[in-house]
Parts: structure tokens; C-alpha cells; sequence
């Protein structure tokens, strides 16, 4: 079986807890606050707030250059964050004003739509300003509830308003991997387990190989009926190794075990490193687009010493925030992230080793998935 080996996972729990500690004596001597750690593209949200959520990360990992719907994103996500610090009211306010006043210059966001678009984006714009306004009548009278309930309403119409400004895919695969299925974009892939659904986002944009391979799998049935088959409480929950002697996919076109290179897209880089994990790279400090910090975040697994070994096994890491410190991970840049679990925590939570998936399922973006070039 392909896992992150025992000796790793003790390693990792180790340095986990030792980690934060850490951290907040470098601060204190050396005068670093939290927002260091903050990637650049991220620099919109309060110092210290990590990104946590795998919806966001998602929605920043998205090829676009607009500064004022990153606002309005950092906007309403900051809400969540300050309704958790002993509901701050007027800085909520203060969020919803900013969102209102990016709002009330439309063509700032819709200089970045393509003109056959923008009828569309014009429509989210209104119904984006229209929620803001009774995000901030609900905020007025303290109702959590429902504050919570239209903020997350309106960043799914941010989602679709951002990756409307997506123009093409960004870069070009190289040519070694025209041989493997390819995700130019992103899929959701439902999961229909013993214990209830799990909705996931596969993101081609940051690691079209990786996701590439897994949509192809979701589409072939591999993954219907198999077990889960290791768990780590707080830390993974990994599924993908068929039955028999094998540890992979066999393609039946070749015979021949399908390997994918660990494929990894660093903050500012125009495309993702290959075949070598960060560390071996050198760039001990540089931040994955997808990084290790929200629950659910979904990894392609494989041999401890080949990096280019990963095939059908995969796994969820199982974020826990006391853990783990803000924007930094002992995996990032070792294991390739290609989505998020966008659905589905509580089902997530409840999984163990020798659950099943029963089905899954691609509901949308399958168009998306190139098919493997002949050699």
C-alpha cells in the first residue's frame, strides 16, 4: 500500500504540536507576526488569520488578476473570522461597507469578465449588492445565524463571478505527461459513502496531471465499492488501493501501472514543479497555491521514497487547527494537493478505515478532463 509512512505521521505529530510554540517565540524575539506566513495573494485578509477553509482556497487558486473582487472575497470572508473573536459587530460593519463600496464601482470587476459574460456578471453584481445590504440589516440586530447563512450564499456567487474571469487555461502541460489524462479546469465529484455524501472540488488549474488521473479513475468506476483503509485520527483518512497484489491503476491499454509525478504550483510560479518535492528543490519557505490548512484537503499518496510513484491512492488530511500552525505544514511541497472537500465535514469526520465508498460519481466539469495522447 502507497501512505505517508508511520515514521512520517510521528514525525508530523511531533512537530505539529511543537510547531506553534515555536513560532510565538520567533515572533516575540524576532518581531515576525502571524501575516508573514500569509501567502502574498492572500495579503487582503487580517495579519494572522490563516486560510483554513477549503472553499477559499479554492476560490484564490483560481487564474485571475482582479484586485477589487479579491477585496470583496476577503470582505465577506473576514466575517466568519470575527464573529468567532467574540462577534466584533462593528467590524463586521466595517467589512460590509467595503464590500458596498466595491460594489458600487462594477466596472472595476467587470473590466476582468469576457464581454459574452458580462451580462451574467452584471446580474451576480446586483444580487451581490442586494445581499450585502441585508447582510448588514441582520448584522444590525446580532443575528449569527443568519449572517453566517447569507454570507456563505453570497461567496458561492463570488466563486462563480471569479471564475468567470478565468480566460483559458494558464499554462502548458509539459509534453512528457500528454501521455495521462489531463483536468484543464476544475470537476466536482461526489462520493456516496456507507456513512453519508462527501462533495469534493478537484482543481485542474493548480495540478492538471493529478487531477487529470483521479477524474479519469471517478469515471472508470475505480473507486466504486473500495474500502477506506488507513486512518490517523486528526490527520488522514486514505482510500484508492484496489483489490489484489496491486498498489495502483493498471491502464488496460498498456498493462502497465499509471504513475503520476508529484505536481506541485508554488505561489507566483506560472505553472507547478515536477518529479521533486520543494524541499529537494530548495524553496523551504515558498507556499503551494493548495496548501495543507483546511479540513478535507485531498492528496494524492505514494511510496515514501518516489515522487513520482502516486497512482490511484489518495487521502484526506484531517486539519486540526490547535494543531497546526498558521500557513505552514510539514506536507506542503511534499504531497500534491489537487481539491477540497466542499461538502460533507461531518461525514468526513465520521469515516474510518473500512468504510466504503459506495459510488462516485463526476456531477460537473467533466468536460473539462483531455484524454491521454497516444506515444
Amino acid at each position: 500500500m502507497l501512505h505517508l509512512s508511520h515514521a512520517m505521521f510521528n514525525f508530523l505529530k511531533s512537530w505539529l504540536k511543537n510547531s506553534l510554540m515555536t513560532i510565538l517565540l520567533v515572533a516575540i524575539f524576532l518581531g515576525i507576526t502571524t501575516s508573514g506566513w500569509t501567502p502574498s495573494s492572500n495579503a487582503a485578509l487580517p495579519a494572522g488569520n490563516a486560510i483554513t477553509d477549503g472553499k477559499a482556497l479554492l476560490r484564490y487558486a483560481l487564474p485571475i488578476d482582479n484586485k477589487p473582487v479579491r477585496q470583496l472575497q476577503a470582505s465577506l470572508e473576514d466575517i466568519s473570522a470575527q464573529l468567532r473573536a467574540n462577534r466584533r459587530w462593528g467590524a463586521i460593519s466595517k467589512d460590509l461597507s467595503q464590500a458596498s463600496r466595491i460594489l458600487d464601482k462594477p466596472s472595476q470587476i467587470l473590466t476582468s469578465v469576457p464581454e459574452e459574460r458580462q451580462p451574467q456578471a452584471e446580474a451576480w453584481i446586483a444580487e451581490l449588492k442586494s445581499g450585502v445590504g441585508k447582510l448588514q440589516e441582520l448584522a444590525n440586530v446580532k443575528d449569527k445565524e443568519h449572517v453566517l447563512q447569507e454570507r456563505a450564499k453570497l461567496l458561492n456567487i463570488v466563486t462563480q463571478l471569479e471564475e468567470s474571469m478565468v480566460k483559458g487555461f494558464p499554462f502548458e502541460v509539459p509534453s512528457q505527461y500528454s501521455n495521462l489524462p489531463q483536468l484543464k479546469g476544475r470537476a466536482t465529484v461526489e462520493f456516496k459513502t456507507n456513512k453519508g455524501n462527501l462533495s469534493l472540488v478537484v482543481d485542474g488549474y493548480s495540478a492538471p496531471v493529478t487531477a487529470g488521473n483521479f477524474v479519469d479513475l471517478v469515471q472508470r468506476g475505480f473507486y466504486n465499492g473500495l474500502e477506506f483503509t488507513r486512518s490517523e485520527e486528526s490527520y488522514v483518512l486514505q482510500t484508492g488501493d484496489p483489490p489484489g497484489k496491486e498498489a495502483g491503476f493498471i491502464d488496460p491499454k498498456t498493462n502497465q501501472y499509471r504513475a503520476i509525478p508529484l505536481e506541485i504550483l508554488v505561489e507566483g510560479d506560472k505553472q507547478p514543479t515536477y518529479g521533486i518535492t520543494l524541499e529537494e528543490a530548495g524553496r523551504y519557505i515558498d507556499m503551494p497555491v493548495l496548501p495543507f490548512s483546511a479540513f478535507g484537503a485531498l492528496a494524492m499518496a505514494r511510496p515514501e521514497s518516489e515522487v513520482n510513484g502516486g497512482s490511484s491512492q489518495f487521502f484526506f488530511f484531517l486539519f486540526e487547527p490547535e494543531l497546526t500552525p498558521a500557513g505552514r505544514n510539514l506536507l506542503d511541497g511534499r504531497y500534491a494537493i489537487f481539491g477540497y472537500l466542499t461538502e460533507g465535514k461531518e461525514v468526513l469526520d465520521k469515516l474510518k478505515a473500512g468504510d466504503k465508498i459506495e459510488s462516485a460519481t463526476v456531477v460537473q466539469g467533466i468536460e473539462n478532463l483531455v484524454e491521454p495522447q497516444a506515444t
